[in-house]
Parts: structure tokens; C-alpha cells; sequence
């Protein structure tokens, strides 16, 4: 594909702004079509990035032929089902993590996407950000092997909010969204599958009815391990920080930045053309459907991370019914 690659974005919310904001730094690309659910909110932002077409429906964009992907930016347990239409529209289409709330819905989408051909990715973001390329390109290289990964993944989220502070209209998860991402890039990391996982989680929020605390082990068939600790209650630094435990090194990654156990700093500013890791995410996507190829996180590719989250949830499941 030489033409100008012509895009809707659904979920104008704080992912969807950083994703305009992404793919105005990447040449050949249009985003046509912007739909969210408020209309007068959505018109604003549109106007802000020059996109000619506003809509609260998914499939009013989906019906336009100059479409030829779609990113998905909207509520988790849409995520499938709207992967799924996009894909039955003849649409490419790029999700936000996580592809499914359940492991049914991420075969299905993966099923669909082998069956047209399409180019069907989900936003793993972590395989892109600068700071995780740097560690991964001194594993392919031989130079550092992992002993183990301690993840913290914290947020002060007591009540539902998104990452600009405005009321959401979803309930987030900790298992299904936050830890999709340290369950996935450890096994890529590692370059082995996950053999051992085990979850324990604290209280369901009366309110959000969801843990607000949890706590994962993963052991990959390599050897290595990974301790991930989850929270909605930490108030304090927001965010993911990961603790990479090589043979050679360690490395401290935050976002698109790199630290090693020193906490001396590490450039990565020539790692990829660009330091930020939804729009590399967002190159990868449309590079995908220019070369006719598979992207890294396609939605096969990510699949295994699902089926150890579904293996967690059981786990957490019938914990509660256990008596020690």
C-alpha cells in the first residue's frame, strides 16, 4: 500500500489523545474518523487535530470505504466484540491492551484475524517502548540473559478515574489490563513460555467490585522469574517500573526510560526514531499493513499471554472458596 493509510480512532479518552498525538509525527497516515461516546467533547478534540468526521458509533465509521484501519481506544470489555466487527468490515485494526476480557474473546478475534488476512494487532506497548527494545536487543545479541523480573505496577485509583482525572465510564482491572502487560513481556523478554503462574489478590472494592491489590509469580521455561505486585490504592509514583535481573546487568525501566542498578541513566534516544512508545507501537501497526506482513503483538502473537490470565483468574476464583 503507497497511499495515504486512512484511519478511524475510537475512544477519544487519555490513550486516544496520546495516539493522535503519535501518529501525527508518522507520514502516510490520516486519521478520517474520531468516535467517542460524548459528541460535543469529541467535536472539540476533532476540530483540535483537523479530522473531518465525528461519530458516537463505532459502525457509522466502519461504513465509511476511505477507511482502512482502526484503532481501538474504548472501554476493556468492548475490546473483542469491536475487534471482531472491525475485521468483519474488512477494516485492519490496531487494539489498545487488553485484547479481551476473557480468553474466549481473544481466540475469536484471533481466529477472525487468520481467516481474512487482515492485519489485527493488540497495543502492547511495553515490546516497543524504547527502554524494554534496549534490554531486548541485548538479549538477541547474547549479552544479557534474565534471572529475574520484579515488576510494581501501582496507581491511586480508589475511585474510577482515567489518567487525566475525569470519571470513567468502565471499571478497570488489574488482572486483565495491568498485568496483561508484565505477563506478555516477560515471556517475550525471556524468550520462553510461561510454565508457572500463581496469583493472590487482596479485597473486592465494595464499590468498583474489583481487587484493588494483587500479587503474581511467573517462572518461564528458561529459568526465569518474575514477581509482579499490583495496586489501586498505592498513593504515591503512578506507573509500571520494571527491574530487569541479568547475568551481566541490571536495568530499572520507567516508561521510555532506562536506568541500570545504579540508577545511572542510560540513553536510548537512538534505540528507534522516536522515544515514545505508542507512536512506534502505532509505526509498527501501519508498517504491518504497508508490507503486507504480521506485526510484532499481532493478536496470535500476544495469545499466550491470555491464556495465562485466564489460568490466574480461575486460580483467584477458586481461591475463594479454599480454606487453609
Amino acid at each position: 500500500m503507497s497511499k495515504t493509510i486512512k484511519v478511524a480512532l475510537a475512544g477519544a479518552g487519555a490513550f486516544g489523545i496520546k495516539h493522535l498525538d503519535g501518529i501525527k509525527n508518522i507520514e502516510g497516515v490520516e486519521v478520517v474518523s474520531l468516535i467517542s461516546r460524548d459528541l460535543e467533547k469529541t467535536k472539540e478534540i476533532a476540530a483540535r487535530y483537523g479530522i473531518a468526521h465525528v461519530t458516537t458509533e463505532l459502525e457509522d465509521a466502519l461504513a465509511l470505504p476511505e477507511v482502512d484501519a482502526v484503532i481501538l481506544c474504548t472501554p476493556t470489555q468492548m475490546h473483542a466484540e469491536q475487534s471482531i466487527a472491525c475485521l468483519k468490515a474488512g477494516k485492519h485494526v490496531q487494539v489498545e491492551i487488553p485484547l479481551a476480557d476473557t480468553l474466549q474473546g481473544a481466540e475469536e478475534v484471533v481466529a477472525l484475524a487468520k481467516q481474512t488476512g487482515l492485519v489485527a494487532m493488540c497495543g502492547h506497548t511495553r515490546r516497543f517502548n524504547p527502554s524494554h527494545q534496549y534490554v531486548h536487543h541485548k538479549i538477541k545479541a547474547g549479552e544479557f540473559n534474565i534471572q529475574q523480573m520484579d515488576v510494581q505496577t501501582y496507581f491511586f485509583r480508589r475511585t474510577n478515574m482515567n489518567a487525566l482525572g475525569e470519571a470513567r465510564s468502565w471499571t478497570d482491572h488489574l488482572l486483565w489490563h495491568h498485568a496483561a502487560h508484565t505477563v506478555d513481556l516477560f515471556a517475550y523478554q525471556s524468550g520462553g513460555d510461561i510454565v508457572q503462574a500463581n496469583a493472590i489478590q487482596g479485597p473486592i472494592h465494595p464499590v468498583l467490585g474489583i481487587a484493588m491489590d494483587m500479587s503474581i509469580q511467573l517462572k518461564s521455561s528458561t529459568g526465569a522469574i518474575c514477581t509482579l505486585s499490583l495496586s489501586f490504592n498505592n498513593d504515591g509514583p503512578l506507573g509500571t517500573f520494571f527491574r530487569y535481573i541479568g547475568d551481566t546487568a541490571t536495568y530499572i525501566a520507567r516508561y521510555d526510560d532506562l536506568f541500570n542498578g545504579k540508577e545511572e541513566k542510560i540513553d536510548v534516544s537512538k534505540v528507534d526514531v522516536s522515544m515514545n512508545g505508542i507512536e512506534l507501537q502505532d509505526r509498527e501497526f501501519f508498517a504491518a499493513i504497508r508490507d503486507g506482513r504480521e506485526p510484532n503483538s499481532s493478536v496470535a502473537n500476544v495469545l499466550p499471554c491470555y491464556r495465562v490470565l485466564h489460568h490466574l483468574e480461575q486460580q483467584l476464583n477458586a481461591a475463594g472458596n479454599v480454606a487453609i
